[in-house]
């Protein structure tokens, strides 16, 4: 008898026979989650509101929520930033002030109405066409949309049908497929209406009435609700975002709110200021919002311009989109200082190449924003180095222990994983395999961190996990609990590289013949 180990009680066994139990590994191996999934929340043309939707490209985001539009909150624009920065993972919760409307377009006076798949001034871009189908006495809808250039076309043919019924026919095929082939629209849905007069061959129509409901958006409603069903923000729960991006969400009076979020949720959250901000009001606003959290990061006011290759138009946008791409795009032990940051054209402060103003932050400058918990995009960087690039690599706590966006990124990373992956272990009976088991599993992530170069044992094993009778002990495991304790120790970051320098004519070297 082959049997599965544990579904047989084996003191009691009374018939006589071969009994085989399959034993399942005792080690169980943790696989590390993503770290590069970036929440987007913002407006768009086009697209679900209020649902997490999956992008990995600008051709992703433009067929799902339209081009990059012009203005404050867009989402496009700050998508873009990140994919320039090398960011391909998001999730996307477009966000209205409730006014969106879809569009709308009629065939015959009544015959045959279209309303778009969703609300926004993409829908506006559609067009209808009716004409002759393939097969004898049949007809043809051809639905077609224009966003960001480029044409999305769908066919629907063969259709057939006198009077109303051809409408309800087409209504069908619109809403429903008509084919293996051809499902239902993701453009429009149909609905027939009363009328018996089909429309003349090579008829069109293009909708028309769509709104994108942008007209009175906040930063209150990009943090949205947390009631089912949710809304902005906390539509990004258990999306597995490791960065969070809510577009232009300039009001300090959210970022608490934001910060709290990240915590929950294990999201790195990229704050903003407004733009143009002096350093002496972003120093007084901050201590006034009471951030100071390594779950988030606050980027100084000073915008950046961007060239928007959409709207063919150099603009000033938010510094959130850069270095949402940048750190998403960085494996969680780095840091986001000196890394290059590409596609900006200029920021408030130094101006743009045509117009500069030969403006950059001093010593003081730096100093100020840095204590009191705010990065800022520069350049130079670091050392002078001739690079745009996040300037600290700090996150807005004022404890110098955990206020590196390493430490953020790793905590977050570790945590996540353990979340995903330890719950095999609740219901197994307490005994000292189980403790083994454990801590096995815990071990082997931690050196298979240490083997991809994610901690570093220059000081000796930067971890260490203690699961047995030491921290276990009957009166705790009698009443159900069982506890791994786990220490990580981190790598630094090289933030100030001192060079000692002596020279001179009474200098005294010792030369080794061996030296390089």
């Amino acid at each position: 008898m082959i049997v599965q180990s544990g579904s047989i009680n084996s003191t009691a066994l009374v018939v006589p026979d071969l009994y085989i139990q399959i034993v399942p590994p005792s080690v169980t191996y943790l696989n590390g989650v993503a770290t590069n999934v970036v929440g987007m929340v913002g407006t768009a043309s086009w697209g679900p509101v209020g649902k997490p939707s999956i992008v990995s490209s600008m051709a992703d985001y433009a067929s799902t929520f339209g081009p990059i539009m012009n203005r404050t909150y867009d989402m496009g624009t700050h998508v873009a930033t990140a994919v320039q920065q090398g960011a391909s993972n998001f999730r996307c919760v477009r966000v209205t002030d409730g006014t969106d409307t879809a569009a709308t377009g009629t065939l015959g006076t009544t015959w045959l109405t279209f309303t778009s798949l969703y609300t926004g001034t993409l829908g506006n871009n559609i067009t209808v066409t009716w004409s002759t189908g393939s097969a004898a006495g049949s007809y043809r809808l051809v639905v077609s949309i224009i966003s960001g250039g480029s044409q999305s076309v769908e066919v629907f043919d063969n259709l057939t049908g006198t009077g109303n019924a051809l409408a309800v026919a087409a209504a069908a095929a619109i809403n429903s497929g008509n084919g293996v082939l051809r499902g239902a629209s993701q453009i429009v849905t149909a609905a027939a209406g009363a009328g018996t007069t089909i429309p003349t061959t090579g008829t069109s129509v293009t909708l028309s009435g769509g709104t994108d409901g942008v007209a009175t958006i906040t930063s209150s409603v990009l943090v949205g609700v947390d009631t089912v069903p949710r809304k902005g923000m906390y539509a990004l729960r258990g999306q597995g975002c490791s960065v969070g991006d809510l577009c232009d969400a300039s009001d300090s009076t959210q970022w608490l709110t934001q910060e709290s979020f990240g915590l929950s949720e294990g999201i790195y959250m990229i704050l903003t200021g407004p733009s143009g901000d002096t350093i002496s009001n972003a120093v007084t606003v901050k201590a006034t919002a009471g951030i100071d959290s390594y779950a988030a990061k606050l980027m100084f006011g000073d915008w950046i311009y961007w060239y928007d290759p959409t709207n063919a138009v150099t603009r000033l946008v938010s510094p959130q989109g850069f270095v949402a791409g940048r750190i998403g795009n960085l494996s969680p032990e780095q840091s986001s200082l000196n890394k290059a940051l590409y596609s900006v054209v200029g920021s408030q402060k130094s101006g743009t190449s045509a117009s500069p103003t030969n403006t950059t932050y001093s010593q003081a400058d730096l100093q100020t924003l840095f204590q009191a918990g705010i990065d800022v995009i520069a350049n130079p960087g670091a050392g002078g180095l001739d690079i745009w690039t996040v300037r600290c690599g700090h996150n807005s706590s004022s404890n110098s222990a955990v206020n590196g966006d390493n430490y953020t990124r790793m905590t977050n990373y570790i945590a996540a994983t353990l979340n995903a992956g330890m719950g095999i272990y609740i219901g197994k009976v307490v005994n000292t395999d189980l403790f083994d088991n454990i801590r096995a599993t815990l071990l082997a992530f931690f050196q298979a961190m240490l083997n991809a170069g994610m901690l570093s044992d220059n000081y000796g094993v930067p971890f260490s996990v203690a699961c047995d009778t030491s921290n276990n002990p009957q009166s705790r495991t009698s009443l159900g609990y069982v506890q791994a304790d786990c220490k990580v120790r981190y790598m630094g970051i090289n933030e100030k590289f001192i060079v000692n320098l002596e020279g001179g004519t009474t200098v005294t070297v010792t030369s080794s013949t061996s030296a390089a």
